[in-house]
């Protein structure tokens, strides 16, 4: 798969970070928050599209099949 090795945003535009070629074997995509190095990331997302109890409204998810994308929504 590939993702942008970096990405920069200003407070509270939108970003979308894209991961491509992803194989039609896998069924569901997960995205993960990591704040502070040395910390266990954090689920923003998973199965595409859902979001677990607690993570902010601005995280959302898709899935075109061969591309995941996630956007987020007024960056902090």
């Amino acid at each position: 798969v590939t993702q942008p090795p970096s990405m920069s945003a200003n407070p509270q535009e939108t970003i979308q970070i894209t991961c491509s070629g992803i194989s039609s074997s896998y069924a569901y995509v997960g995205w993960y928050q990591q704040k502070v190095p040395g910390t266990g990331p954090v689920t923003v997302i998973y199965n595409d599209n859902q979001s677990p109890s607690g993570i902010p409204s601005r995280f959302s998810g898709s899935n075109s099949g061969s591309t995941a994308t996630l956007t987020i929504t007024g960056v902090q």
